[in-house]
């Protein structure tokens, strides 16, 4: 599932980093083939939750492909990370980095006049509003991208412009609280409430990461 790739790549190239043992390196390279064949759709460039929500075994409100933001965030978010320790000789670099760049893309034209992105990131009615998780992980790919040289800075400036000053405006209250996290779930739901007062740890940590790459970002 989705969120796999972002709890298990990035240890497996911290670990190889520590220990010199490439057979982390093949692991990794054999679970990510296995997931990317699973769960990557070519046309759309994003990911599917897992494997229940291939098109068109399930289909969004519009009747089109539901890809959920937070899940894809967890993605590219993972997918930076592994990029940041991956030599880049090895056999599963340019897929990696092909996919990173290729998610870049497809997220750039889905990302609403706000700053955010939605639960369902291309059926906006689907589960409709500001969500933040996937906003901030997305933030967070975007500006490490940007900031090692690997994403284009005049193209996507604006958009991290954009989803920054939501994140930073909009879901930071001034008490302090992170909101408009969608809760613990695998999917975009209709008719879930999510607002202000919806915080969670992941919501603030991936916050947090894209906060840390903002500082880079206006330190550069």
């Amino acid at each position: 599932w989705a969120d796999g790739i972002y709890m298990v790549m990035p240890v497996m190239t911290k670990l190889y980093k520590a220990t010199g043992d490439a057979r982390y390196l093949a692991k990794l390279n054999e679970y990510f083939t296995y997931a990317d064949r699973l769960m990557f759709d070519q046309d759309a460039g994003l990911y599917y939750r897992d494997a229940k929500y291939v098109y068109p075994k399930h289909k969004a409100s519009n009747g089109g492909k539901d890809f959920w933001a937070r899940g894809d965030g967890w993605v590219f978010a993972g997918l930076a990370k592994v990029l940041a320790d991956l030599p880049k000789d090895h056999a599963a670099y340019a897929l990696v980095l092909d996919r990173y760049r290729r998610m870049a893309r497809a997220l750039k034209p889905a990302q609403q006049a706000a700053g955010y992105w939605t639960r369902s990131i291309l059926d906006p009615n689907h589960a409709p509003g500001p969500e933040s998780s996937g906003t901030a992980f997305f933030t967070y790919g975007y500006l490490w991208g940007i900031n090692h040289g690997i994403l284009d800075r005049e193209e996507y400036t604006p958009v991290v412009a954009r989803s920054w000053a939501f994140l930073s405006r909009t879901a930071l209250a001034a008490s302090g609280k992170f909101g408009y996290v969608q809760p613990i779930g695998e999917r975009a739901i209709p008719g879930q409430r999510v607002d202000q007062e919806s915080t969670a740890p992941f919501g603030v940590g991936a916050f947090l990461l894209a906060a840390a790459e903002m500082s880079r970002f206006v330190g550069g």
